[in-house]
């Protein structure tokens, strides 16, 4: 049996119901949405003057249905680079506070802008953010709560209150209720929003290729301008380059949802599988390099045992490998799977979800014997042995000093 149109349109659907978004009609679910497809009239690719107006271009109130397969979990276009009218002043307020030296002088300058009312002319500005361009605000809210230190907290708890700034908590809150996201503060959102292309491409491509082949800077740098790139922005480039190169992983597990175990292209997909996650690992050990002689301040150090304590550094893309082969349920079970999760959107929490369904059929070869089987634990050990690289790059960008090699890739 081979994935057929209708178990495709049924995860399509799942997703789409799911993630509360609107259901298209008049379209064959079962076609794959083309790499980069904007709303009608809008442009895809690199920034453009009407990106950064504040509708961003985006005139339409919810996303579409989201599809994997066509740009995995990179945003559909390159992230806001420059906010314009009041919300420079949460662009300048996040650059100040990522650039601090500690979290007092952080929690100070946010102190700062609440005297001076511009986080209150922030909030009541919420509202009016174009879809693209809240995610965009809500990067620019990652950064400042996590260089604070209230990265783990529930922005709409009485208690948070005594600990954090009220007028951002309210901020942060309305951004969130804005993209329908509670829990952004975490890698997905630092990472996969914060990145831009060091020089315009002389055309349109899909940006999952972008963010492969050009060279990436920071929209926010956690080193100040005019010095060379700490390790926390190496790392976050380094998992929006891993997102880009594991395009290919999204469109397999989607090929093998719906697959019977004995399907005789069931161990092909798996083989491709396994070299898809050597090829990911191969391109972790590239970035260890550089982002070992990269400089680190105490305070990204800080920043980073923060993240890694709430478990807020996993790569969706890993996450994605894990709904098909199931490693995550291992470990210790699946609340870890869904404690990871919640750091996603809805529309891709839906997504992997659809998958832990629609894959459960080939995760039974966990439980045979036979060649097949075989390429599965194959698969399995890939992945662990991909997760193992991955935290060894974030042990070496929150080391004090330069840390060792990686193990050698397989």
């Amino acid at each position: 049996m081979t994935t057929t149109p209708d178990v495709r349109r049924t995860i399509r659907a799942t997703t789409a119901t799911e993630a509360g978004a609107p259901r298209a009609t008049g379209a064959d679910p079962a076609v794959r949405i083309p790499a980069q497809a904007g709303p009608p009239g809008t442009r895809t690719g690199c920034t453009t003057p009407a990106d950064t107006t504040p509708t961003g271009g985006d005139t339409a109130g919810a996303p579409a249905p989201h599809d994997p397969c066509a740009h995995g979990f990179l945003p559909e276009r390159p992230p806001v680079r420059s906010m314009i009218g009041t919300w420079t002043r949460l662009d300048a307020l996040a650059r100040e506070v990522a650039v601090a030296t500690d979290r007092a002088t952080a929690v100070d300058i946010v102190a700062r802008a609440d005297r001076a009312d511009e986080l209150t002319a922030l909030r009541q500005r919420v509202s009016r953010l174009s879809p693209r361009n809240a995610e965009a605000a809500a990067m620019r809210v990652a950064v400042i709560a996590v260089s604070c230190g209230w990265g783990a907290l529930d922005p709409q708890a009485p208690a948070a209150r005594e600990v954090a700034n009220e007028a951002f908590l309210e901020l942060w809150a309305a951004i969130a209720h804005r993209i329908d996201h509670d829990q952004f503060v975490a890698l997905p959102t630092l990472a996969l929003h914060n990145w831009a292309p060091e020089r315009k491409p002389r055309r349109h491509i899909p940006i999952d290729q972008l963010a492969r082949t050009e060279q990436l800077v920071p929209i926010v740098r956690w080193a100040p301008e005019g010095q060379p790139l700490s390790r926390l922005d190496r790392l976050m480039l380094a998992a929006t380059r891993l997102e880009a190169h594991g395009i290919w992983l999204f469109r397999l597990a989607d090929t093998l949802a719906g697959r019977a175990p004995d399907d005789s292209s069931t161990p092909t997909a798996l083989r491709r599988l396994v070299r898809i996650q050597h090829a990911l690992r191969a391109q972790l050990h590239s970035e260890a390099a550089e982002l070992a002689a990269a400089p680190a301040t105490d305070q990204q150090r800080a920043v980073l045992a923060a993240l890694a304590e709430q478990g807020a550094l996993e790569p969706p893309v890993l996450q994605a490998a894990d709904a098909v082969l199931g490693i995550g349920g291992r470990r210790p079970g699946e609340g870890r799977r869904q404690h990871l999760r919640r750091h996603l959107p809805a529309q891709h929490r839906a997504w992997l979800s659809a998958m832990d369904r629609h894959c459960a059929p080939v995760r039974t070869l966990a439980h045979r014997g036979g060649p097949d089987a075989a390429v599965y634990r194959e698969a399995q050990e890939s992945l662990i042995a991909l997760r193992r690289t991955y935290t060894a790059l974030v042990q070496t960008a929150a080391a004090p000093t330069p840390g060792g090699p990686l193990p050698e890739a397989a």
